[in-house]
């Protein structure tokens, strides 16, 4: 069970997204599944983000 756990840098580098930007998605919890791995360490599993995409993926924008 051992995976590479990636710190939010690695994660945002692999989403097109800043440290802050996932800091704001995990306060308003929309955002990836993460791991806290002690006080205010976080990392994300790999096979979240991969889930966390697939979960946003859309085929047309919605209309107004």
């Amino acid at each position: 069970m051992t995976e590479q756990l990636l710190t939010p840098a690695q994660a945002g580098d692999l989403l097109a997204m800043t440290k802050g930007a996932l800091a704001q998605l995990r306060y308003l919890g929309s955002g990836p599944r993460f791991v806290r791995v002690s006080g205010r360490s976080i990392r994300y599993r790999p096979q979240d983000l991969d889930e966390w995409i697939e979960a946003n993926l859309f085929t047309k924008a919605a209309s107004h």
